[in-house]
């Protein structure tokens, strides 16, 4: 693959006096005997981007009937694909690949950017097209699946299968279509990218770095573009191109990458439509599954935490919310519901979920130390305390307000206080002292597998701070360390627990997942969440450490990966990283 870009970019910039022009194919034409379907046209207002008006226009293939859910194909700057004058003309496109069983039967939505209308007539307009399309974050994906989606289904069955749901669009409406099949996989898995937009305009040029990090999602993408597209202030779109199509092969996506010679316009896209449908919907009765990437492209980084026989499995749900798992010497993991003041403990062996406290103050983060009692951070009762193994409340230290905490193996105890800006040391006698002051807000924490840096999370900004650990608990040398990835909402990464592996790598749960940093403090891999919302923490648990569990929202999960955890109380020198 990348000698074939590299071959066609030379070829590009050496035969830069011709262009191909792209006729259409009679797949594009209206043929005898291809039943035509019907388009209607619509108008929306929306709430997911308040007060923004826009047409949409709906496709309904002849072969549609209400007793069979049809799939789902969605198209941006729908104006332009549903016009059966123009060069696009996906509904006669459409017509004759269902007429052919090369398309399932399928109902096209056809969806113009928003417009917010001026409130006077000597006022401008505020144009939403950017906005929706070059943005990052899940809104585009929430419009469709909260507003659009329902609002068709109320005429039409359409289906909730996401295999049976696609999206694409040309310009910032291809990378508007990735972004809301990256988001929400379990909504659209099929992705149809036209010249696309994955530069610089509102940050879709970190795509190829997130693909090569992020646990690969079960979408199949088709990837177009021309050597003469636009090269301005945001980025190169062909070079752009070039840097999707690798990092989706590297990561084992099912894709392919189609490439011409014509600029930042339709005339090849529109050429290849017909190719590109029948490509994307290729086998549409078959699930698309997890990229190939776990399976056999070992190169790819995530792969060698993550074992690709493996997935997120729950373990216990109907609490509020779910915090502090730790491991005991067992491999048995225990964790707190805090609003319903309880701690619960997992059996590893059989995966069961047992209260085995009650009235606990608070509990929140958690650990076990080198005594085999369990600490605890009680929130409630402004103390940190430690639970002997039949339950009985010892006070380590009190008049704090902590949040989460970690113990060594010599059974000092190191404790976040978030709303004093402070993390606090109290050492094997019970004295406590400030460690360190002023982070924004500081919260999980861990030390290092040979107990000498200490790993802070910042949850207001996108940084995880490292500590070396001085004499008599001390923090000196402080760096913010670890560079988080966030969401495109403006917001921090909502760093909470912290977690190590034998290998020093980190493990930070945020909003994305769980982040994953090697020694140097490089983001290595982002494990997907496996529920919405923000993970709260992490452990490792099992009898030989290989499992990881999260505490996320309401529920527990677990998943056997390819690295260790570290007993707290057996330090380990990490190996030499690479660098």
């Amino acid at each position: 693959m990348l000698a074939r870009l590299a071959a066609a970019a030379l070829l590009a910039a050496s035969t830069l006096g011709a262009q191909t022009e792209y006729p259409l194919t009679a797949e594009s034409e209206r043929q005898p005997g291809v039943p035509a379907g019907t388009v209607t046209k619509h108008n929306w207002t929306s709430t997911v981007f308040p007060g923004t008006v826009r047409d949409y226009w709906v496709y309904v293939p002849a072969q549609y009937q209400k007793e069979a859910p049809a799939a789902v194909m969605v198209f941006q700057d729908g104006a332009g694909y549903v016009d059966e004058k123009g060069r696009w003309r996906a509904p006669i496109v459409m017509d004759n690949l269902i007429h052919k069983g090369e398309m399932p039967v399928t109902i096209g939505i056809f969806i113009n950017p928003g417009v917010l209308p001026a409130a006077y007539p000597e006022q401008q307009s505020r144009f939403n097209r950017s906005f929706e399309y070059d943005g990052l974050g899940d809104r585009y994906a929430r419009f469709l699946v909260e507003e659009i989606l329902p609002e068709v289904g109320k005429t039409y069955a359409l289906t909730t299968d996401p295999n049976l749901r696609g999206i694409g669009g040309s310009s910032s409406g291809a990378s508007c279509a990735f972004t809301a099949a990256w988001n929400r996989p379990d909504a659209f898995r099929r992705v149809l990218s036209f010249i696309g937009s994955y530069t610089g305009l509102r940050g879709a040029d970190a795509y190829p770095t997130l693909i090569r990090k992020s646990e690969p999602k079960p979408l199949r993408v088709y990837l177009q573009d021309g050597s003469r597209d636009l090269n301005l202030y945001s980025g190169n779109w062909w070079w752009a191109n070039q840097e999707m199509a690798s990092a989706l092969e590297y990561a084992g996506y099912e894709t392919t990458f189609v490439t011409g010679d014509q600029g930042h316009n339709n005339i090849h896209g529109s050429a290849v439509l017909p190719d590109a449908l029948r490509w994307l919907w290729r086998a549409s009765s078959q699930p698309i599954a997890r990229s190939r990437g776990l399976a056999n492209a070992e190169r790819h980084f995530i792969t060698q935490i993550l074992d690709p026989a493996q997935d997120w499995q729950l373990v216990s749900q109907g609490h509020r919310f779910t915090e502090g798992p730790t491991v005991d010497r067992q491999g048995n993991v225990f964790f707190t519901d805090v609003p319903n003041n309880r701690i619960h403990r997992i059996d590893h062996a059989t995966g069961q979920a047992t209260v085995w406290k009650e009235e606990t103050g608070g509990a929140d983060g958690m650990q076990f130390g080198p005594d085999g009692r369990l600490y605890a951070c009680e929130a409630r009762t402004k103390r940190i305390v430690a639970y002997t193994p039949d339950g009985t409340t010892q006070v380590i230290a009190e008049d704090v307000t902590p949040n989460d905490l970690t113990v060594s193996s010599r059974g000092e105890v190191w404790f976040t206080d978030p709303s004093h800006k402070r993390v606090w040391f109290v050492d094997a006698k019970g004295q406590k002292r400030v460690a360190h002051e002023g982070l924004e807000f500081p919260n999980g924490l861990s030390l290092s597998p040979d107990e000498s840096l200490l790993a802070v999370a910042d949850t207001r900004s996108r940084w995880v701070w490292s500590f070396q650990v001085g004499s008599a608990g001390t923090l000196v040398n402080g760096q913010p360390f670890y560079r988080l990835e966030t969401t495109d909402d403006g917001n921090a990464p909502s760093a909470d627990g912290v977690t190590v592996d034998a290998e020093g790598f980190v493990y930070v749960a945020t909003r994305l997942g769980l982040q994953v940093f090697d020694q140097p403090g490089r983001l290595t891999a982002i494990i997907d969440k496996p529920h919405p919302g923000a993970l709260a923490n992490a452990t490792f648990g099992g009898p030989n450490l290989d499992t990881l569990y999260v505490a996320a929202g309401d529920k527990v999960f677990r998943r056997v990966i390819r690295r260790k955890g570290v007993w707290p109380w057996t330090p380990v020198k990490p190996p030499q990283p690479r660098l």
